[in-house]
């Protein structure tokens, strides 16, 4: 009985570890390359997710907030000239507003703040 005891403890632990190891790891690819015009940005996909929650970045229609699942949509399928909001009626207003608002506010640990920081050609 003392045995099939510890056998369900380790269990729980290897569950806890393999659980936090995901966690960690994150999904999605390593590093991410968008497309721009001004030259490609290149990021690391999974240092942002050991940083930040993934709704910081990813959302549903309307803004909703992001659930573990959620089908991850090219970011023009909503930010584009339809879209009703003029300051973020494009892929590259939006991320300006959240990737370089969020840089400015990490400046201090490294983020680029400056076009050619994030854009390379």
């Amino acid at each position: 009985m003392r045995s099939a005891r510890m056998v369900s403890v380790l269990m729980a632990l290897l569950f806890g570890i393999v659980v936090a190891g995901v966690a960690v790891a994150g999904e999605g690819p390593d590093v991410i390359t968008l497309k721009a015009k001004k030259g490609d940005v290149t990021f690391n996909h999974h240092k942002h997710q050991a940083k930040f929650k993934c709704g910081d970045c990813h959302h549903g229609p309307n803004h909703s907030e992001y659930k573990a699942g959620m089908k991850i949509e090219t970011c023009d399928k909503c930010h584009n000239k339809e879209f009703k909001n003029k300051k973020l009626n494009s892929v590259m207003k939006a991320m300006h507003t959240n990737c370089k608002g969020c840089h400015k506010e990490h400046k201090a640990d490294g983020a680029p703040t400056k076009c050619s920081g994030c854009h390379k050609k």
